[in-house]
């Protein structure tokens, strides 16, 4: 046989011999074949990197879209202006980890904006404090519903309840009525 011909069937033999050897070794640590098969040619990334790469990208983008969205209903509930455009720049490539932070700051900041106190509540609030929530009457009453220190701690609130958000003071006002009806609140819960 001519040496053309006599390697280019070595190499077949070999090829052809992978496929059971890497199965054979599935188990034992990789062989210097198999890391030889799996190494990049040229520069090159393997599929296994390629798809790798693909799936972090896909990924990524994923986190990127929902930041985007739920900066837009943020915008909404807030009655403001949104712009796309500024938004995705601010989110591309961005660590995972600080998306992920970034998207569960909107989240939290999207449930604050959405809840809305009842007709109910909007009077007894317009009664207590004129709908003030920074009302701090210097009587031990806080905020707009005007709550006691004890009152405002024993529906989950912490610190000064006039120091924390509208939407915070609505939302545990309203558990405080559901528990307790309009005691809480003699004269303005009539």
């Amino acid at each position: 046989m001519r040496p053309k011909t006599t390697t280019a069937l070595a190499l077949a033999s070999t090829l052809l011999a992978v496929p059971a050897a890497l199965a054979a070794e599935a188990d034992d640590p990789p062989s210097p074949l198999r890391a030889a098969l799996r190494a990049p040619v040229g520069g090159h990334l393997t599929v296994e990197a390629q798809m790798r790469a693909e799936a972090r990208d896909n990924r990524q983008a994923g986190l990127e879209r929902r930041a985007v969205r739920l900066a837009r209903r943020v915008a909404a509930a807030r009655d403001s202006r949104f712009d796309a455009a500024a938004e995705r720049a601010r989110v591309r490539d961005q660590a995972p980890a600080r998306l992920r932070a970034r998207i569960g700051e909107l989240r939290a900041i999207r449930e604050e904006l959405s809840f809305r106190a009842s007709p109910t509540m909007q009077a007894i609030a317009e009664c207590e404090s004129g709908g003030d929530p920074t009302t701090n009457t210097g009587n031990g009453f806080y905020g707009k519903y005007q709550f006691t220190l004890e009152t405002w701690a024993a529906v989950g609130g912490t610190g000064n309840p006039a120091a924390a958000s509208e939407a915070e003071q609505d939302r545990r006002a309203t558990m405080l009525y559901e528990q307790a009806g309009s005691s809480p609140w003699p004269v303005c819960g009539r």
